[in-house]
């Protein structure tokens, strides 16, 4: 009885450290208020190595970087989800494991993804979104070998990564026909779209202009009638309302992904019932949100640390 009451309370404490350190994060000066950050800027970032690549699957993309902080479990976990068009040329889970460095450091067990994206061979869809979802899931066959707090998981994604992210916390939302269902999916405690696309119709034309090609249409099938129908079970806003907590965080100057995109999403959760928090950071552009001590470093660490405590 002792044993398990100090572990409780042992629990307790490592929250409240988290949630402390991540919050005193947010009075540091912005080292890169006048600096935009571009992808080869994030990929050549110093992190350290993981502590375990795991496979969650057979193909060679189905793996995940699992880092482990320091000190006994279990670890609140925060699912990594890189962006990149959905393209696997464009990027891949590097540029998200500075990222995820950062988060171990502050206590965090970090599950950085990696999956087949739309020029994948078995991406789009439906593989690119079974991916994401089974990698998720993977998590509740190792989390007593590697002492997860499963009640304690948020989803952080970035561009492409922040849909998908979306789309793992509103996927309880499918019905059993979906080709993308899967039952008993992994609890999801909160959701960050780190400059995201929650909406893949409206979208679509400003991704074909940003990537080169018309990667919406692409990931959801090879007919207008399949994109078309396909829109219903992948994208976020069609989901609503989610029942997620959810927090998406664009910059003033992102030219990719601009946040009327958020705020058209917010203002359709609203219509749903749902109150979605939009937080926009001044002088950010797309890619510092994944860049730790950026200017938009304190309002991603304030995010997960609402989202976690």
């Amino acid at each position: 009885m002792i044993y398990f009451l100090n572990h409780e309370m042992e629990q307790q404490m490592r929250l409240m450290k988290i949630f402390w350190v991540l919050l005193m994060g947010c009075f540091y000066s912005n080292l890169f208020a006048a600096w935009h950050f571009t992808a080869a800027d994030v990929n050549a970032l110093h992190s350290k190595p993981a502590d375990h690549r795991i496979a969650y699957g057979t193909d060679a993309l189905q793996f995940g970087d699992l880092r482990l902080p320091s000190g006994a479990g279990p670890y609140p976990v925060a699912i990594i989800i890189h962006g990149g068009c959905w393209l696997a040329k464009i990027a891949d889970l590097q540029n998200s494991a500075a990222l995820a460095d950062a988060l171990r450091e502050l206590g965090i067990a970090t599950w950085n993804i990696e999956y087949r994206r739309e020029d994948s061979v078995g991406g789009g869809w439906p593989g690119t979104f079974l991916d994401v979802a089974n990698a998720a899931d993977y998590l509740q066959k190792i989390a007593k070998q590697y002492s997860l707090d499963l009640d304690h998981v948020i989803v952080i994604g970035h561009s492409a990564g922040g849909h998908l992210a979306l789309w793992l916390a509103a996927r309880h939302q499918l019905p059993a026909t979906s080709q993308l269902y899967m039952p008993h999916p992994l609890k999801i405690r909160g959701v960050i779209a780190l400059a995201g696309v929650p909406n893949l119709e409206m979208f679509r034309s400003q991704a074909t202009k940003v990537c080169g090609a018309d990667v919406i249409g692409n990931l959801l099938g090879t007919t207008p009638d399949q994109v078309n129908a396909h829109y219903k079970e992948a994208s976020p806003s069609e989901l609503l309302p989610l029942g997620v907590p959810q927090v998406l965080i664009f910059g003033t100057d992102d030219k990719v992904v601009p946040y009327i995109f958020g705020i058209n999403y917010q203002q359709a959760a609203r219509k749903k019932g749902e109150m979605v928090q939009v937080l926009i950071v001044d002088g950010a552009a797309h890619h510092e949100f994944t860049v730790p001590n950026s200017i938009s470093w304190p309002t991603v660490k304030s995010a997960i640390a609402s989202l976690l405590h």
